[in-house]
């Protein structure tokens, strides 16, 4: 049954609020390339999908009959599957599940189904639906750059990221993009092997090492919000001590998994709530990474379920935690230290907006200048990279100064 699979990942999904990713991970070998491409391109066009829903469907039919239908219109329009195999697949699901009763509306309802009957709506609320990005999000994102918004939201991952330790030149033979950054190759396609086992390379996005690249070597530094460990290992390259902390035990867990493949020896690993000070780390390190909580609406082309649990209350949650993780953090930097704000956000009110108001509650910390060379908008405060020309990637880096 074709769409089993891709029915149990997307249940936990939709209904259970898991990661994709996370969902995808227990899956068996089999036939999960296919489970794959099936529950992205549900998610990736899931606003147009609920539109295909109401063209075949007068009333919404029951969560689980939605979610088979999604299925089967995502498999036709988007993974190339001939509608009568599609139909067949639909309906056996259908019966599988114990909705039996429902196996005529399923069949008819595909069978009804006609693309000219979709109709977008215009404007803002057309472009939200088709690039499966909150209104809100299109919103600001207009405000701030424009036209370029379709680029943005449109924008996709140009492939697998991977940051070599060595034996890079035996893996270059496979079709790749170079990047700005040393050692960092994009593959369209990259198969695991016992390499990352023996800590050869890693998986690790662009933003992710473009985040390190900006942060200067230094003493001793402090990885605020770790998990799930990319970032800790790279800077323990450059840095004489690595703290890396995470608030729940399971993160703790993946940056020490992470630490021993890498064979990294400089870096202390700490459960530990960030937005909670402790006294005995006042003025104690030379940097402090905080690459907080946020949307990760900037890596939407990777992480396609994101958008399905943003809405603007969510991000009034959001940029409080971010307040107080920085808040907070701050006090751990040395006079003539280094503060650093990143996200995977392309939203201002969590980036700029966050450092702004920040500098103007703290007068003994000011903005200093980072560079990068990965291509990235200047803004008032830090650095903003976008999906449209960052390889896909969307994130924020800014460099704030304790100057007493």
């Amino acid at each position: 049954m074709i769409f089993l699979e891709p029915y149990e990942v997307l249940t936990k999904v939709y209904k259970g609020g898991a990661h994709l990713k996370i969902a995808l991970s227990s899956l068996p070998a089999g036939e999960k390339g296919r489970t794959v491409k099936l529950c992205y391109a549900a998610l990736e066009h899931d606003g147009y999908l609920n539109l295909c829903l109401a063209s075949i469907a007068k009333k919404k039919p029951q969560e689980s009959i939605c979610l088979i239908l999604k299925i089967a219109l995502a498999a036709m329009l988007f993974a190339d599957m001939v509608p009568p195999v599609v139909v067949n697949e639909a309906v056996a699901l259908t019966k599988h599940i114990g909705k039996g009763g429902a196996a005529g509306f399923v069949n008819a309802a595909l069978r009804a189904f006609k693309k000219e009957n979709v109709i977008l709506p215009e404007g803002e609320e057309g472009l939200a639906i088709e690039s499966n990005f909150p209104r809100f999000a299109i919103d600001a994102l207009r405000k701030e750059y424009g036209d370029r918004v379709k680029e943005i939201v449109f924008a996709r991952s140009h492939g697998v990221s991977v940051r070599f330790v060595r034996g890079m030149e035996s893996y270059l033979g496979r079709e790749h993009l170079d990047t700005p950054f040393e050692n960092v190759k994009i593959f369209k396609n990259f198969v695991r092997d016992e390499g990352f086992d023996r800590g050869d390379y890693t998986f690790q996005s662009v933003g992710s090492v473009a985040v390190c690249e900006a942060i200067e070597p230094c003493g001793s530094l402090l990885d605020a919000c770790a998990a799930p460990g990319g970032k800790s290992v790279l800077l323990s390259d450059k840095c004489v001590r690595v703290t890396a902390c995470e608030l729940h035990p399971h993160r703790v867990a993946l940056i020490e998994s992470y630490i021993r493949r890498m064979g990294a020896n400089n870096i202390d690993v700490l459960e530990k709530d960030a937005t909670a000070f402790d006294p005995a780390w006042e003025g104690k390190f030379d940097a402090v990474l905080c690459d907080v909580p946020c949307s990760g609406l900037g890596t939407a082309s990777e992480n396609p379920d994101l958008p399905l649990r943003k809405n603007e209350g969510t991000m009034s949650e959001l940029e409080a935690l971010q307040r107080s993780i920085l808040t907070n953090c701050s006090r751990y930097v040395k006079a003539g230290g280094s503060l650093y704000y990143a996200t995977c956000s392309i939203l201002k009110e969590e980036n700029d907006g966050i450092v702004q108001a920040f500098l103007g509650a703290h007068p003994a910390f000011s903005a200093e200048g980072i560079s990068s060379p990965l291509t990235h908008e200047k803004t008032p405060f830090g650095l903003q990279f976008l999906p449209d020309r960052a390889f896909g990637a969307g994130f924020y880096i800014a460099k704030l100064r304790r100057n007493a």
